[in-house]
């Protein structure tokens, strides 16, 4: 789809280039942060806790549809009281006609926001800013505005975060949680405001950063995007990051994901802006096998059953049937990190069940895309899962401190 392939070199500036500098002191306290951010102008929020119509506490009531045998029901709830809090940035959603959208909510904000980032109020209090995105208009070169600013998109992240450290955070554990466009300006946001700045990095629990190309060095954690966040390697570790983009087959020449130095990771000079891309690989952390990555394990997707609005919603195609808000498909996909061909990228398998009549997602947008759209989804309750366990193992070491 024309609307969607042409997206490859705006999503990487997106993230690309040298990080704008922070304007916090790296050795500044979270109190002496705040008390130089009160003068920023306060963000249109999406998701805020106590917010009316929040769509990121959204009904979680879903069907569990196995393979064979009846469908269940189970009902997760928002927590009353989260230990922590999540800053969620979504993906590439606004049809609106000009170059970058404004902040006003529409339809396929909400719409995303529920899919994406709902399940994860089980756990945590959802901070979720609107910013002036790229349209998917600019996407396609069809806008008849002035051209897009990416400045402008990532400039509303930026004063988000800076807004909710100096008047939502007092010391709250964080999970950064993006897709696409949204994880382009997260690992623009954690390179130059969390990873330089020790204050910042003691409150990240984890980063979640799907479908944006963060690099390592070749065989290492760390390095490349970030200097000092390494990768998770268990669901005990915090201070990390979570990262693929994920593929049913090898990515291939050209690959917009996977591939350091080319596609949406060539403008940022494969994705420090220093470093050449033959140093660097994607990184890959496998949510269903987190210490063995290469190691297949089952993926437990979430989707939601409503259709999407818009252009998307016709890409995406049928929501799957089920009489509640959400369906899950246990013991339908594993997934397994591979690393080959110079490609780093999440290995998604759909598993042989004999008389399984289940649907099973596709590379909608074509194979530089692979399963692109369902990043998310696709492992949806693997992440809701790790995200709990980040977040007890965090408060419970802030508890000893």
């Amino acid at each position: 789809m024309p609307v969607l392939v042409a997206a490859a070199a705006l999503l990487a500036a997106c993230g690309s280039g040298a990080p704008a500098s922070s304007s916090s002191d790296p050795a500044a306290t979270p109190r002496q942060f705040v008390a130089a951010a009160t003068g920023i102008p306060r963000p249109v929020w999406l998701c805020r806790p106590g917010m009316a119509h929040d769509p990121c506490t959204a009904d979680l009531t879903a069907t569990v549809l196995p393979a064979h045998g009846t469908p269940t029901v189970v009902h997760p709830r928002p927590a009353s009281d989260p230990p922590i809090d999540c800053f969620y940035v979504y993906p590439t959603v606004s049809t609106e006609p000009t170059g970058n959208a404004d902040r006003t909510v529409q339809p396929e904000e909400t719409a995303i926001a529920r899919a994406q980032a709902s399940p994860f109020s089980a756990d945590c209090r959802v901070y979720a800013p609107m910013y002036r995105q790229l349209t998917l208009a600019a996407i396609d070169g069809a806008h008849t505005a002035p051209p897009p600013s990416i400045t402008e998109a990532y400039g509303d992240v930026l004063d988000a975060w800076r807004y909710y450290l100096a008047h939502d955070n007092h010391g709250r554990g964080v999970v950064f949680i993006g897709h696409s466009q949204g994880a382009s300006m997260l690992i623009r946001l954690l390179s130059s405001e969390v990873d330089p700045n020790p204050a910042e990095r003691r409150l990240l629990v984890s980063a979640v950063i799907l479908g944006g190309n963060v690099t390592v060095p070749v065989g290492r954690r760390v390095g490349g995007s970030f200097a000092h966040i390494p990768s998770c390697d268990s669901a005990v570790e915090v201070g990390c990051v979570v990262a693929y983009s994920s593929f049913d087959r090898p990515p291939p020449a050209g690959s917009l994901f996977g591939r350091a130095g080319s596609g949406v990771s060539a403008l940022s000079g494969g994705g420090d802006g220093h470093a050449p891309a033959s140093d660097l690989q994607v990184l890959c952390v496998n949510p269903a096998s987190l210490s063995d990555p290469t190691r297949p394990g089952p993926l437990q997707p979430w989707f939601p059953t409503a259709p999407f609005p818009g252009p998307l919603g016709l890409v995406e195609g049928t929501a799957p049937a089920a009489p509640t808000p959400w369906v899950t498909e246990p013991d339908r996909y594993t997934a397994r990190c591979r690393d080959e061909g110079g490609a780093s990228w999440l290995q998604v398998d759909t598993t042989a069940v004999p008389g399984d009549t289940r649907s099973v997602v596709g590379q909608v947008l074509g194979p530089t895309w692979g399963l692109h759209l369902y990043d998310v989804n696709l492992a949806l309750g693997n992440l809701v899962n790790l995200v709990r366990d980040q977040a007890r193992t965090y408060t419970g070491a802030q508890a000893q401190a």
